[in-house]
Parts: structure tokens; sequence; C-alpha cells
């Protein structure tokens, strides 16, 4: 679950973060914060660590107090090689407040169903290039 107001801008590895592969977006990510008054922000090391990749950011300074949402969470809900439907869900206080499917189609190598919200069509690229990558070494490790 990352922050809503989080901007992915390139992958964060550092070899730090205790289970990457646990990682929302699949791996750690470096990126702006687009909260409220505080666009383009660059959030520290720390900051990245603790709230912009792992959402639920009550305590980040930069964090808007009426936000709608303190979290977005992916997931596939399914792969048929050809399209893979992704899930998000925008979290309040660890529930649900809204949610919805985009759809990738692998052959084109574009989004048939993208999101409104360029942040987080942004982190759904991420999460799909992580599960991707896992998917291709997968399918080497069978072979």
């Amino acid at each position: 679950m990352a922050c809503p107001y989080f901007l992915p801008t390139e992958k964060f590895v550092d070899g730090t973060w205790p289970h990457p592969a646990r990682l929302p977006l699949g791996d750690g990510w470096r990126g702006k914060c687009t909260a409220p008054g505080q666009q383009n922000a660059s959030p520290c090391e720390q900051e990245l660590k603790d709230y912009c990749n792992l959402g639920y950011p009550r305590q980040c300074t930069r964090f808007p107090a009426d936000a709608a949402a303190d979290a977005v969470r992916f997931s596939v809900m399914r792969d048929r090689g050809d399209v893979i439907e992704i899930c998000f869900v925008f979290e309040r206080d660890y529930l649900p407040k809204e949610f919805g499917t985009l759809q990738y189609e692998t052959g084109a190598g574009t989004w048939r169903v993208s999101h409104r919200d360029h942040r987080v069509q942004k982190m759904a690229v991420c999460y799909l290039d992580a599960y991707l990558g896992r998917r291709v070494r997968a399918a080497a490790a069978s072979s």
C-alpha cells in the first residue's frame, strides 16, 4: 500500500528493505511527494522507506489531515497472458474506500483501461513492471 500522494520516478534498490518482494509496488521506489502544497518535494530516504512506499503516512509532515485515502493497494486479478487485469483499492484507516480495475495488453504494451490520476497510473506501471519481472523469472526457472 503506497501513499496515494507518492509519484514514483526510479527504482530504489539499496539492499536494506527487509522483504523487498513484499513491497506494495513490487520494488522500492524513489519519487516525489504530490500532496497539496508539497508538489515535487523530494522525500528523504527514511520518508521513502517509512511512508511513501508503504502507505499509511499519518506521521509524515507532508500528509494532509483531510486526505480521502491514506494508502493505495494493487494486485493482479487475472493474467490471461495477453491481458493482465490489476485491481486497485484506496484505503482509509485500513478500510477500503474506492476500488477499480485497470487492464494492460501485453502484446501491444498498452493500457486498455488506465487510471485517471497520473500518480495512481504511475504506481500501477511500477507494480506491473515488478509483476512482469517475477513472471519472466518464474518462467525461466521452470524451463
